[in-house]
């Protein structure tokens, strides 16, 4: 049985991802799907609340994205609870006959609401005797007039509506967003929309389990054979398991050398693999091909695109050596998540983009168009949370489903600049040595990733009594729950003093470390 969903129509917000999984926390199943999308595709999905999420458009443009023109009056027919937030809820006042206009100036940041009315949409924390909220603005539009048929329920401190509501329909609209930390009772409120769907609490792991392996038989045939790509990281170890758990010995693994590994990494995956998952493992030794491609280029979104490619050349190589013993093989398992599609995807309306592409996943937009298999993608519902909470009950050990995050396109995206042979280097040793400290000092487990950063830019420095003129490395450590948003991990200082001084006495051709303490937003957590 499918799970009750709360579908997202997102209009270009880069916070509409977090909606979805600050819905998920509490098992309820999310969906996002681009604002336009037509009354035909949504009844598909049948969902039990809607939320317009924001974006940097405004409702006065021309060619600003809005909801399908039906789609009130369905939710008005089927008793769905709409919650507009932001843009959604400038653009229920636009569809509803009320006044937008621009504000003075962007308001961006902490501003504090005063509640004037009771709602079922009201936040349980906030009793008679809190009438106040400090919430999180973005907006370059605010409303003037309210419709008729809503009322006023809280306002900014300069009267500006914050939260509105339909007198009759379940219909609300609020200025800030709940989904960021930065707000105040943001969960909270959430909770409240969820209660006023009535939804039930059906997105667990064991039934998600379940149901996929029931998928997964429906869409593979019973004699079909079927590559994996796998790297040795949670997404692709939990991906080849719950596949493998489906079809068993149809299923043929391979792990890529690309040159852009950890140090040590093929080694050590290998070795993990056979003792613990008992899975057949075909290793493809590609460093030559893949760092051939990459020579001389510089731009992270041409790194992402030709890895991806080489990707998929190396798996088609491959099968055709495979066929030979096994059969035709036209089915490719990848490890892709739910961040991995929403950050590779933009909303576009009348030509113009209403969404920012992040950037480009090695194995979502940075696949070529002419992919001869068919892609199994079992995971691409999924944050990472989720998957290492999948990963358990499929019990996997947890020396797979604790390790750092580790991107597709390996060291690639953690060189700045152009990769060369000397670079892998440096960036390996470095790295070993900031990760091996973590694990020395019993923090490793303690952050949910870090990694070290080639910068290609060189600093004077003393060594050995000499004037030194090498590179510099970055080290990035951030604790998480589902790298959407991250904050910097507050490691000691003295440890990081230590590992530094480690770098640059061991690592040749380094002379200076820095430790970056970006959030995300605004910075992202790999640097490119």
């Amino acid at each position: 049985m499918k799970p009750q969903t709360v579908l997202i129509l997102d209009f270009g917000s880069q916070y509409t991802k977090l909606i979805a999984r600050r819905i998920r926390e509490f098992h309820v199943f999310s969906l996002i799907c681009p604002g336009p999308t037509v009354l035909d595709e949504i009844k598909k999905i049948n969902p039990k609340a809607i939320i317009l999420s924001g974006g940097p458009a405004s409702v006065h443009e021309n060619n600003s994205p809005k909801p399908d023109s039906n789609l009130m009056d369905y939710c008005k027919e089927k008793n769905i609870p709409v919650l507009g937030v932001c843009y959604g809820m400038q653009w229920l006042t636009w569809a509803y006959n009320g006044k937008v206009e621009a504000a003075k100036q962007r308001e961006y940041g902490q501003a504090t609401i005063e509640w004037l009315k009771n709602s079922i949409l009201k936040p349980k924390n906030l009793n008679s005797s809190k009438q106040t909220q400090s919430v999180w603005m973005s907006h370059g539009d605010h409303i003037d007039v309210l419709p008729e048929e809503f009322e006023l329920l809280a306002q900014t401190q300069d009267g500006v509506p914050a939260v509105i509501q339909h007198m009759k329909d379940l219909v609300f609209g609020i200025q800030f967003h709940p989904e960021v930390t930065h707000t105040e009772y943001g969960k909270e409120l959430i909770e409240s929309f969820l209660n006023i769907a009535n939804l039930k609490c059906d997105w667990k792991m064991e039934n998600f389990l379940e149901q996929e392996i029931k998928k997964i038989k429906e869409i593979i045939p019973p004699d079909a054979q079927v590559l994996c790509a796998l790297s040795g990281g949670v997404d692709s170890t939990v991906a080849a398991t719950l596949v493998h758990r489906a079809i068993g010995d149809r299923l043929h693994c391979v792990f890529v050398d690309h040159g852009l590994l950890r140090y040590q990494e093929k080694e050590r995956v290998m070795k993990m693999v056979e003792k613990d998952l008992h899975i057949p493992v075909h290793c493809e030794d590609a460093q030559s091909r893949f760092l051939k491609k990459l020579e001389g280029v510089v731009d992270p979104e041409e790194k992402r695109k030709i890895i991806g490619t080489e990707f998929i050349r190396v798996f088609e190589d491959v099968s055709k050596q495979f066929e030979k013993k096994y059969g035709k093989i036209e089915y490719l398992v990848q490890g892709t998540l739910y961040p991995d599609v929403i950050e590779s995807s933009v909303v576009s309306v009348g030509g113009k983009s209403h969404a920012v592409t992040i950037k480009s996943h090695h194995n979502v937009g940075g696949l070529p168009k002419d992919v001869k298999f068919k892609l199994i993608e079992p995971l691409k519902e999924l944050f990472k949370d989720e998957v290492r909470e999948l990963g358990r009950e499929l019990h996997i050990p947890v020396s797979f489903l604790s390790r750092h995050p580790f991107p597709g396109p390996g060291l690639a995206v953690r060189i700045l600049g152009e990769i060369t042979p000397e670079r892998i280097d440096i960036l390996q040793q470095a790295d070993e040595i900031f990760i091996q400290s973590l694990k020395d000092e019993n923090l490793y487990h303690s952050v949910w990733q870090a990694f070290a950063v080639f910068i290609p830019v060189k600093t004077v420095g003393v060594q050995g009594d000499g004037r030194s003129h090498d590179y510099l490395i970055g080290l990035r450590s951030v604790n998480s729950s589902d790298g959407m948003t991250a904050n910097v991990s507050e490691l000691p200082h003295d440890f990081l003093t230590k590992v530094a001084t480690k770098i640059c006495n061991q690592v040749k051709g380094v002379n200076r470390v820095v430790y970056d303490i970006s959030s995300k937003p605004p910075a992202t957590i790999e640097w490119e």
